[in-house]
């Protein structure tokens, strides 16, 4: 007999037992051990050893078992556009000229019959002004037309006979609408011959402007020039100057190189010529720098080309002869103007040109304009000051009165008796 850490009691015998059928249950499962798969391979060769497939048949079909997988693979198709047969078309247009055609036929989202409408109608609602141009761009030319009729007529009793491309087809439907140059050329002219005239108008009118207001401020300035230059005799003395020194006014310094001469011009002349001076109804003496920039840009060479386009256009000279009027008085006021400030044409050129003259004036006028601002709200700063000064003296004063004093003396009493 044993005993256990734990307390119960084993006998010897209760062992053997226990270790006899655990022999047991050993070579029970040694027998029913199912044997390794290798040794039915053992002495066979590979094509004696039968699988799980079927075996196949000599020079027979081997694909029983893929008949699925191949009935999933298509067969490759042609694509469909090589299916469909293009018909042959005929290219009358050279490359350029039909491919500038093609591309003005996709960006235009309309039919045939609203083209025609606009132009019989001259309706621009559908048809805008901007597409009516570029269909007058675009237009067939009589070469081309020419070529498109001679082989519509060549071909019009064919029965196999090739189309057209689509840009030829394009220009001879347009030509078949009555008068198609003529008509558009008309809405087109109609809606730019106001506005051309306008345009020309306002043009003349900044020139006549600007040439007006140039004598201001210079009797200053040539003041100012002959005090500086006093003790020269040739130069302190002198009864004009010449328009280029102009820009340079604001590169001559005083002594402290506080102030330029241009800026002591500009503060002088609104402390003692202006009266309106630091207040919102004070106006810029000069032509404003926009304007003469824009008077820098013209020509009156193109008013001119402009002017005979319009009059061959329209075939009428009475509706252009106020403008072409307004035109020579200006022209001649700019040439008078020229020939006050002594300004001489460039070689090779007939006359002074309007470029010439008031990029001069264009420059002096936006630095002159720079200083009359600062210059204006110095006076604004100053008059306040002076105004708020004033209100508080004002105030200051009201806030207390002096009274006259009363004598309560004998002699006040007696003189009062008396």
């Amino acid at each position: 007999r044993v005993t256990s850490n734990t307390g119960f009691n084993i006998t010897k015998q209760t062992c053997f037992k226990n270790k006899q059928k655990h022999d047991q249950l050993y070579t029970w499962a040694a027998v029913n051990q199912p044997p390794h798969s290798l040794d039915l391979c053992e002495g066979k060769q590979p094509s004696q050893i039968k699988g799980p497939w079927p075996q196949a048949k000599p020079g027979g079909d081997n694909r029983n078992g893929l008949q699925s997988a191949q009935s999933a693979v298509k067969e490759k198709k042609q694509p469909l556009s090589d299916t469909i047969t293009k018909s042959k078309v005929v290219k009358l247009l050279n490359n350029k000229r039909s491919q500038a055609v093609g591309i003005l036929m996709s960006s235009l989202h309309l039919d045939m019959k609203d083209i025609q409408h606009a132009i019989l109608n001259l309706d621009n609602t559908v048809v805008d002004l901007e597409t009516l141009q570029a269909l007058y761009e675009n237009r067939a030319q009589q070469e081309e037309l020419d070529k498109i009729e001679k082989h519509i007529k060549s071909t019009k009793d064919k029965e196999n006979a090739k189309p057209l491309d689509k840009p030829e087809q394009f220009l001879y439907q347009l030509s078949l609408i009555p008068n198609f140059n003529s008509r558009v050329f008309c809405i087109l002219f109609q809606s730019s011959f106001s506005e051309c005239m306008s345009s020309i108008t306002r043009k003349l009118d900044t020139l006549q402007r600007v040439c007006k207001v140039m004598k201001k401020i210079l009797g200053l300035i040539l003041a100012f020039g002959n005090f500086m230059n006093g003790g020269n005799r040739t130069r302190g003395q002198a009864d004009g100057f010449s328009l280029d020194i102009l820009p340079k006014l604001k590169d001559v310094k005083s002594s402290d190189g506080m102030k330029s001469l241009l800026s002591y011009i500009v503060a002088y002349y609104l402390r003692h010529f202006d009266e309106d001076a630091g207040r919102e109804t004070c106006v810029y003496p000069l032509p404003e720098p926009h304007d003469l920039f824009q008077a820098s840009q013209l020509k009156f060479e193109d008013f001119q080309k402009d002017l005979a386009r319009l009059r061959k256009d329209l075939r009428a000279k009475s509706e252009l002869e106020m403008l072409d009027s307004q035109l020579s008085s200006t022209h001649k006021l700019f040439l008078e103007l020229t020939v006050f400030f002594s300004v001489k044409a460039k070689a090779g050129e007939k006359e002074v040109s309007p470029n010439m003259f008031f990029s001069i004036w264009h420059e002096f006028s936006s630095d002159f304009k720079d200083q009359w601002k600062k210059e204006n709200k110095t006076i604004l700063k100053e008059r306040l000051k002076a105004a708020e000064e004033s209100f508080r003296q004002a105030k200051e004063k009201a806030s207390y009165s002096v009274k006259p004093k009363q004598s309560s003396g004998i002699k006040a009493k007696l003189g009062m008796k008396i």
